[in-house]
């Protein structure tokens, strides 16, 4: 599984959030974390990374924001391009679809998300891309 693209910090919390199964990284800097791990579109490789999320029923949202960069973030473009995806809720584990949403509900998704991580606003300013809005939906 790569990491090497990972700042040190990320990686670091990774390793905890795995040797503990969540116990330490679940919450990280006062906010929810998961690990999500999709396929490299290019390397067919598993690719893990952990990110801020928020419930949505069983299902959980997260948020493409690149921290409001002109480029999606690579794991988003390897999860459009193979929408299976494994994911770590604390310790819970297990295998969703993604789902780019764009229909009525993106608005409340993105309004809870930034509930929960409010620089996500100041990432739309500085970007002209619609930052992506993410269903993990459980298999």
């Amino acid at each position: 599984m790569s990491t090497s693209t990972l700042p040190d910090w990320a990686a670091e919390h990774m390793k905890n959030y795995l040797a503990t199964d969540g116990e330490d990284g679940h919450i990280w800097r006062g906010v929810p974390t998961l690990l999500l791990t999709t396929t490299g579109r290019k390397s067919g490789e598993p690719r893990m990374l952990p990110l801020i999320y928020g419930k949505h029923g069983d299902d959980v949202v997260i948020i493409a924001s690149k921290g409001g960069h002109t480029d999606h973030p690579s794991w988003y473009i390897n999860l459009d391009a193979n929408p299976a995806v494994e994911v770590q809720v604390a310790a819970d584990k297990f295998s969703a679809t993604a789902i780019t949403i764009t229909d009525e509900r993106r608005q409340a998704m993105w309004d809870a998300l930034a509930e929960i991580w409010p620089p996500y606003i100041e990432y739309q300013e500085k970007t002209d891309r619609q930052i992506p809005v993410v269903l993990l939906q459980r298999n």
